[in-house]
């Protein structure tokens, strides 16, 4: 694990010119309750998972024990629900998409110490002064960070934690990620705008408090082909069938594959981040 105090500003992505930017104009991204919709399947089987010392993180330093009451904001279909469920907490799924969040009533479900709400990071329905510690995994740059920070003010109690995990691709170049993102840029009118949205240190900061911490972690992913496209079309930004650019990108996938692939598989890597800090009112 690496720990630091995050540098103030984060320097957004620059936009690479490709096939799908070049043809159009800056992109318009659609209501993210609804991106996920016709995703489901392929997120539940092939997104990443977050490290195990990411869940101990949570534990040391932000109070998840099974004494707790844990709001997971824009769960999805309940990937880091489940690992917050096995510390024994209570943990409350906060869910818009109705899609999403069925699948993850269906994973989850029959825990009893499961609750699924339809609601979002600005409107989560819950009751004020109720949560422990509020987390968000891969979901915080959905969310209107002002109306945002003022719900998780309401709904945190006076010694609540919040914390924000990302699955971002690590620092350390390799030859598959870098193509990897030329095919994204090429296909994708979205990709850059969406990546650039991710993992904002400014918003988070905002969000979170100028006591903001991160601590970083290894995380990785191993596919064949069929997997490979799995994890890609569960992405909000690929291209799907119907689309003039969804041919185009499966064939590039399937050469990329060829050429990176070692005894049939390829390795997805990450660097796993954790943003955490004890959000407070004006005045504390």
């Amino acid at each position: 694990m690496q720990r630091r105090a995050p540098a103030p500003r984060l320097a957004l992505c620059r936009r690479t010119a490709g096939t799908a930017t070049r043809s159009r104009k800056t992109p318009h991204v659609s209501r993210p309750t609804e991106r996920f919709s016709s995703r489901v399947e392929h997120y539940v089987r092939y997104r990443p998972s977050y490290p195990s010392a990411a869940i101990d993180l949570l534990k040391t330093r932000c109070g998840l024990s099974s004494v707790a009451v844990v709001a997971d904001i824009g769960s999805g279909t309940g990937i880091l629900t489940e690992l917050l469920l096995e510390s024994g907490a209570q943990v409350i799924g906060v869910e818009p998409n109705d899609e999403m969040r069925a699948a993850a009533e269906a994973r989850l479900g029959a825990q009893a110490r499961f609750r699924s709400v339809n609601g979002t990071a600005e409107a989560t329905t819950l009751p004020p002064a109720s949560i422990d510690l509020l987390v968000a995994g891969q979901a915080f740059h959905w969310f209107d960070v002002d109306q945002a920070r003022r719900e998780a003010l309401r709904l945190l109690r006076s010694a609540g934690f919040a914390a924000l995990l990302w699955n971002e691709r690590p620092p350390e170049a390799t030859a598959f990620l870098d193509d990897y993102e030329a095919l994204l840029l090429r296909h994708s009118a979205e990709y850059s705008q969406i990546k650039a949205s991710r993992a904002d240190e400014a918003s988070m900061r905002r969000f979170l408090g100028g006591a903001m911490e991160l601590a970083t972690f290894p995380n990785q992913q191993t596919f064949d082909f069929e997997g490979l496209k799995g994890r890609l079309m569960s992405s909000s930004y690929a291209p799907e069938p119907g689309d003039p650019q969804h041919q185009p990108m499966m064939a590039g996938l399937q050469e990329l594959f060829g050429r990176h692939q070692h005894r049939g598989q390829v390795v997805f890597p990450y660097r796993t981040l954790v943003y955490f800090g004890q959000p407070q009112r004006p005045g504390r």
